[in-house]
């Protein structure tokens, strides 16, 4: 366990693509509690990342600036400053920034299921093919080795008929 006295002991910023992910608090930092993560988005990104489900903990979210459109089964839901939600565990959710200002949003994970490893894996499976989507049957393990599950899979590529 880090020094639970310390102010934002498992500092550490992950860039995945656009995005970058800070982390303030692991699950090592709370005894397997929490784990608190800051998302930043800029304006106008579309994620690739498909929707998935949570499948062992909530996640809650809080807006600091800018705001990301969360789609939750199937609902759109903006999520701006000052404002939080709580995605329960098995429903499907995603998000994109459709807005002018890049976002900025405090993400709280219960219990920490999920911590930095996901980031770290995810970014070294999308890195290993820069020029086409990351390996489905890998992107599907890291997720499920990390409580989610992949609601639907991205779209194939392919000629139009």
């Amino acid at each position: 366990m880090t020094n639970q006295s310390a102010v934002n002991p498992s500092e550490e910023i992950i860039r995945i693509g656009p995005l970058a992910i800070r982390f303030l608090l692991t699950g090592e930092d709370t005894n397997g509690s929490v784990s608190v993560f800051e998302v930043t988005v800029p304006a106008g990104q579309k994620l690739a990342a498909p929707a998935h489900k949570n499948d062992a903990y909530e996640e809650t979210l809080y807006g600091i600036s800018g705001t990301l459109t969360w789609t939750i089964d199937g609902n759109a839901i903006e999520v701006g400053p000052g404002q939080a939600i709580c995605i329960p565990r098995g429903a499907v959710h995603r998000f994109d920034n459709f807005g002018t200002e890049e976002a900025k949003q405090l993400s709280i994970v219960t219990p920490a299921v999920m911590g930095p490893a996901y980031f770290r894996e995810a970014r070294a499976a999308i890195n290993a093919a820069p020029a086409r989507p990351p390996d489905t049957t890998k992107m599907i393990e890291i997720f499920r080795r990390h409580g989610m599950t992949i609601a639907a899979l991205p779209p194939v590529p392919g000629p139009q008929a």
